[in-house]
């Protein structure tokens, strides 16, 4: 009787942590669909409409460094509760916005709730799921999770931006948000840690933090030689390097420098950056495409990423599995295979491009990558870490995610822009901009993620050393 109800409260555990990340990632995208309606009913200046998104992704990767640092010292099980209901309430209020100021402070609250919560719900993975096999399967369906939410997000924001109205975009998260917070009573705490956040390395990690995050917005929003981004850039650099210098001389940092002389976890967050980079920034691309050039409406956009989805959860189950066998080196390399030979077959899009035949299978296989890509780097990055720099560990390789969509998004959008001006010639407005010129600037952007794809693909091959942790019956293949 015991063990069945312990393997319930694993059950339980496993689905509070599953819907606390699905909630914190959706709100990547689930505001997208519903720009317009909030920008008639509000009447909202076009050059603030943005920020109803980059709100919240700004607050969300700047924070998590802290985020996970404040559950090392403070008690993840705890900061997870507080990131929940701060999301929850930030929602509430966002819904209830009677203007577009007051939707901006919510939605960059919410992203200070994500940056509590989510760094917290993977470290206490560790902590709650003693059992290797359950961990693993927690482990993946966070993975699965990540990936998923983005296209669930864009899919539940058209069905509800267009039956309830754009407020139920914020309002849904408001009865998950509160099963998830009652359901955190099931989670472990874990031991208890001492230490402090010293005020010099939260402003300085922070405060860098935000500086990058934010240029990359502005040049996706403003170009590359946009000058408020290039002195961000160089802000968020000597804020950055000075967080390094004060790291290295404290007795209780933020950001445990030996963390990184791990090979493994070094060259894990890096190619979890630009992994994030290749997919994101091609979902970006292909449904401007879909919508600018094969004339889908934002509901059918939404529902034909549908492959994507399930690519998610293919590619994030068979992770675990795989590395039970082989090295996370070898599932690295084999995502990149996937992800990039999609991102590839992507830019090959044209006006009759055949969905059945050439978009829902590129969806398929770039979400398998992407789905074993996470697994085979979350693993590389948080086993083996201190019980006490669980959080931060975690904080670290959820940062190089959530900057790799940013980058993603601005890079590719860049990228395309830029192709589409050239082609258009300097005298060209934005009116005259013709469907040739687009097409060219999507397929050139395409090309690009898929290079960066095989960019991160090549880190891991190089960094990636770590065995199969302890428990499994063979060695791992390199």
């Amino acid at each position: 009787m015991s063990e069945k109800r312990a393997a319930t409260g694993g059950a339980l555990a496993l689905l509070v942590i599953a819907t606390a990340q699905l909630m914190l990632v959706l709100d990547d995208s689930i505001v997208n669909i519903a720009l317009p309606s909030i920008q008639h009913e509000l009447t909202v200046d076009p050059v603030h409409l943005p920020w109803v998104v980059n709100g919240y992704i700004l607050a969300f990767g700047a924070l998590l460094l802290l985020g996970g640092r404040i559950g090392d010292v403070w008690g993840r099980k705890r900061t997870l509760q507080l990131g929940l209901l701060v999301f929850v309430l930030a929602s509430f209020v966002g819904g209830l916005g009677p203007n577009v100021e007051t939707l901006i402070a919510a939605r960059a609250v919410q992203g200070i709730g994500a940056a509590l919560a989510s760094p917290n719900a993977l470290a206490l993975i560790t902590t709650t799921f003693d059992d290797r096999s359950m961990r693993d399967k927690a482990l993946s369906l966070y993975g699965a999770m990540s990936g998923l939410g983005i296209i669930l997000g864009l899919i539940l924001g058209g069905v509800l931006t267009g039956t309830l109205g754009w407020r139920w975009v914020f309002f849904i998260n408001v009865p998950i948000g509160l099963l998830a917070l009652l359901g955190t009573r099931t989670l472990t705490a874990g031991e208890p840690h001492t230490g402090r956040i010293g005020t010099l390395d939260a402003v300085l990690g922070t405060g860098g933090m935000v500086a990058l995050v934010y240029s990359i917005t502005r040049f996706g929003e403003t170009g590359m030689g946009d000058p408020i981004a290039l002195a961000l850039v160089a802000t968020a650099a000597v804020l950055l390097v000075l967080f390094v210098v004060v790291q290295a001389r404290s007795a209780n940092p933020l950001v445990p420098l030996s963390l990184f002389r791990s090979r493994n976890r070094s060259g894990a967050y890096v190619s979890m950056l630009l992994l994030a980079i290749g997919p994101m920034g091609t979902f970006f691309i292909i449904t401007l495409h879909l919508q600018n050039l094969e004339g889908y409406g934002p509901l059918q956009t939404g529902l034909s990423w549908l492959p994507f989805a399930l690519g998610i959860f293919i590619g994030a189950g068979a992770g675990p599995k795989l590395i039970l066998r082989f090295s996370p080196r070898f599932v690295a390399a084999l995502s990149v295979v996937f992800a990039a030979g999609a991102t590839f077959w992507f830019s090959r899009i044209s006006f009759d491009t055949a969905y059945w035949w050439h978009l829902a299978p590129a969806m398929l296989f770039l979400a398998i990558g992407y789905g074993m890509g996470i697994m085979a780097l979350t693993q590389a990055a948080i086993y083996d870490v201190e019980p006490a720099r669980a959080g931060i560990a975690s904080a670290l390789l959820n940062s190089a995610q959530q900057i790799g969509v940013a980058i993603g998004l601005a890079l590719l959008a860049g990228i395309a822009a830029t192709v589409t001006a050239t082609r258009m010639g300097p005298e060209a407005t934005g009116a005259e901009v013709t469907p040739e010129a687009l097409l060219e600037g999507y397929q050139f952007a395409l090309m690009a993620g898929s290079i960066v794809v095989l960019v991160a693909g090549i880190v891991a091959i190089l960094a990636l050393r770590a065995p199969v942790p302890a428990g499994t019956d063979r060695e791992p293949v390199s």
